[in-house]
């Protein structure tokens, strides 16, 4: 990724997640998580992590906020009313800040920056033999390539099928909930 691409990306985040804080309406707030997501998805595609920066842009930008964009919406809420600044707040803020500061300095500076190992073709090819011949992963994986997005796949619909559809539920059951409070507020 060229530095100048890096910056822009970083800068439109950056200025996303000060406005999320910033801004007193919700609903300002919830666009200015979807500038903050675009930012970081433009960082994901920018790291060759395009199936990551494609799904930021789906899930989190598409589905989540445009459902937290509805949820607001439906409950009403007006802006946040100014408050008098009391130091307290502000100077815990501060210190949250500059704690992560010092704790994100050392864990860097004792980083070692090296590349990841490459990929041991042979293992790849034999491990082609646990799926299904003929199928797209025993395909890549025969080629000496790793099938990242459907290796992904194949393990959330194969072994995490369950907590899968536990999860679909439980949003399912969450936004029913959303429509009946608002339902109850507005008679």
């Amino acid at each position: 990724m060229p530095s100048y691409l890096f910056w822009l990306f970083t800068t439109i985040m950056l200025i996303g997640g000060t406005a999320v804080v910033a801004f007193r309406n919700p609903v300002s707030s919830a666009l200015s998580v979807v500038t903050c997501f675009v930012g970081l998805a433009g960082l994901f595609i920018g790291l060759s992590a395009f199936f990551v920066g494609v799904i930021q842009i789906l899930v989190y930008t598409g589905a989540v906020m445009v459902l937290f964009l509805f949820i607001i919406m439906l409950l009403d809420l007006k802006n946040e009313e100014h408050r008098a600044n009391r130091i307290a707040p502000i100077a815990a803020g501060i210190a949250l800040s500059l704690a992560f500061v010092v704790q994100l300095l050392g864990v860097l500076s004792k980083t070692v920056d090296k590349a990841a190992p490459a990929l041991d073709k042979t293992a790849l090819a034999n491990s082609a033999g646990n799926f299904q011949a003929g199928s797209k992963i025993a395909t890549t994986l025969g080629e000496g390539k790793l099938p990242d997005v459907h290796l992904i796949g194949h393990t959330l619909f194969t072994e995490y099928n369950f907590a899968l559809q536990i999860l679909g539920v439980l949003l399912l059951v969450a936004t029913v909930g959303v429509v009946s409070l608002s339902k109850r507020q507005a008679e």
